[in-house]
């Protein structure tokens, strides 16, 4: 199991062989038997790639999750037990960077033998495809076979720069963004329409301008550059309204649109020590009010 392991984190048998010591042969060899004993092939090899197949996937899921409890149970006995090994992160580019990179070096110090592997991205990943032990999704969560903790709730807010209001004027009512420039996505069609508080409660309204992109940090970039209005989350651009770099828009309007935020795993078998410590590290030390 640890050299099937290896050979899918290392993407090669030599780089696995390197790590465990062994040689690319004895590796292969181990590889051959396991597929043997399983009846299955477990890697899809070429000359120029190897990656598992979909029963090696499930292997390695397993096989993973098997390993890291061995090793925690042996921690246990040795009077060492504390999380330890690789932990994949996946969150989106500006809860990454605002949120939580900021407070690695505190769980880094709490945990130095866990090692961490984060990637920061808007776009939505297969956390069991790309292996990841964590990802921070915001929003309705889908039916699936994850297992979910809720972080926190944040609302999101028009934002824009004082260059842009001193150029273009200030919005009085949601009417007024008609005549402005308004920054969107282009990644999810519904965030064209921004939700604001009227006389008969919350309505979208469809906003347009001249500017669209594929994440939040890139949109904050645009509005503090004073291309035009945004709306986005308020933990992304908390610091930058305190210290007056942005002005929040129609707040009188704003109808409390809150977003929900939560850490995915996978739910099958015991919990890794390193997940659990990471996701009680966030829900103790995220705030979003």
């Amino acid at each position: 199991m640890e050299v099937f392991v290896r050979v899918v984190e290392e993407g090669s048998f030599s780089a696995a062989a390197r790590r465990l010591g062994l040689t690319p042969s004895a590796v292969a060899k181990l590889i051959g038997r396991l597929e043997e004993r399983l009846g299955v092939r477990l890697l899809a090899r070429s000359t120029r790639s190897l990656r598992p197949t979909p029963e090696g996937d499930l292997f390695y899921e397993q096989a993973s999750r098997i390993l890291a409890d061995i090793a925690e149970a042996e921690a246990g006995v040795s009077g060492a037990a504390a999380p330890r090994g690789r932990l994949r992160i996946s969150a989106s580019i500006p809860f990454g960077t605002h949120c939580v990179v900021p407070l690695l070096p505190e769980f880094r110090a709490r945990f130095p033998a866990v090692t961490l592997d984060v990637s920061l991205t808007d776009e939505v990943v297969d956390i069991l495809a790309e292996r990841t032990d964590v990802a921070i999704r915001h929003g309705p969560l889908r039916d699936s076979s994850l297992q979910a903790r809720k972080l926190g709730v944040s609302r999101r807010v028009l934002i824009a720069a004082p260059s842009y209001l001193e150029r273009r004027g200030v919005p009085r009512t949601p009417a007024d963004l008609a005549d402005h420039d308004c920054l969107t996505f282009n990644y999810r069609r519904s965030f064209t329409d921004w939700v604001l508080a009227g006389p008969d409660g919350p309505r979208p309204m469809q906003v347009t301008g001249p500017l669209v992109v594929n994440n939040g940090e890139t949109l904050r970039q645009a509005v503090l550059a004073g291309m035009g209005i945004g709306r986005t989350a308020l933990y992304h651009v908390r610091s930058d309204l305190d210290a007056g770099r942005l002005v929040e828009l129609l707040p009188e309007y704003d109808p409390r649109e809150m977003e929900e935020i939560h850490a995915l795993f996978l739910g099958r078998g015991t919990m890794p020590a390193r997940v659990r410590a990471f996701i009680d590290f966030l829900v103790e030390r995220l705030r979003f009010d």
